[in-house]
C-alpha cells in the first residue's frame, strides 16, 4: 500500500488509544494501569511508524472522568507508565490529547470535534493536516480526520466495512506491514 504523503513535509500520525494502541474493554474505561494491555504488535508496529513519521500523537476521548469512574490523576499515571513502555520499544510519542467531557455536553472536546487537533496545531505549528493520517477504530475517529483533511485509517476486524475511512486493517500492526510512503 503506497500512501500519498509529501515527504519535503513533516508526516504526523495521529492514533485514537483503546482499541489502536491498547485493548478497549467492552462497555468500561481503562482506569487504572493494570487494565491497561498492549494490543499484540502494537508496540512493533509503532516502532517501525515511527521510522516514517516525524511526529506522532495520541487523541483519545475520556469521557471516565467526567463520568467519576476516575480521576485525571488515574489518567495521567495510566499514559505515564504507557509513555514509558513505549519509549523503552523504541517509540516516541509527542504528546497525548484527551478530552474529558461527556458526550451529551454542548460544546465538548471529544471527537469526533476537531479540537485536539487544533490543539495539536498550536503546539507543533509545522504539521500539515493533509500530510497526516488519523488511526482509529470508531467512527468518531474517522469523522474527526476526515474533519481535519487527513487520510484515515479505520482499525476494524471488518475489511470490507464502508465508510468515511480511506482504509481499513485489522490492527495498526497490519497496517504497519503495508505501510510505504
Amino acid at each position: 500500500m503506497k500512501l500519498k504523503l509529501n515527504n519535503n513535509i513533516k508526516k504526523a500520525l495521529f492514533l485514537d488509544r483503546d482499541g489502536v494502541i491498547n485493548i478497549k474493554l467492552d462497555n468500561d474505561y481503562v482506569k487504572k494501569w493494570d487494565e491497561f494491555i498492549f494490543i499484540d504488535g502494537a508496540l512493533e508496529a509503532l516502532k517501525k511508524l515511527s521510522i516514517y513519521f516525524d511526529i506522532i500523537f495520541i487523541v483519545t476521548n475520556q469521557q471516565g472522568i467526567a463520568k467519576g469512574l476516575m480521576i485525571e490523576n488515574d489518567l495521567k499515571i495510566i499514559h505515564s507508565k504507557m509513555l514509558s513502555k513505549l519509549f523503552k520499544a523504541g517509540v516516541y510519542i509527542n504528546k497525548i490529547y484527551y478530552s474529558s467531557d461527556l458526550k451529551t455536553k454542548i460544546g465538548n472536546t471529544r471527537k469526533p470535534n476537531i479540537a485536539m487537533g487544533l490543539k495539536a496545531k498550536i503546539d507543533f505549528p509545522d504539521i500539515n493536516f493533509s500530510n497526516s493520517i488519523m488511526i482509529g477504530d470508531s467512527d468518531s475517529d474517522i469523522e474527526f480526520g476526515k474533519r481535519l483533511g487527513m487520510t484515515c485509517i479505520k482499525i476494524t476486524p471488518n475489511l470490507n466495512e464502508n465508510g468515511k475511512q480511506d482504509y481499513n486493517f485489522h490492527s495498526i500492526s497490519d497496517f504497519s506491514k503495508k505501510i510505504i510512503i
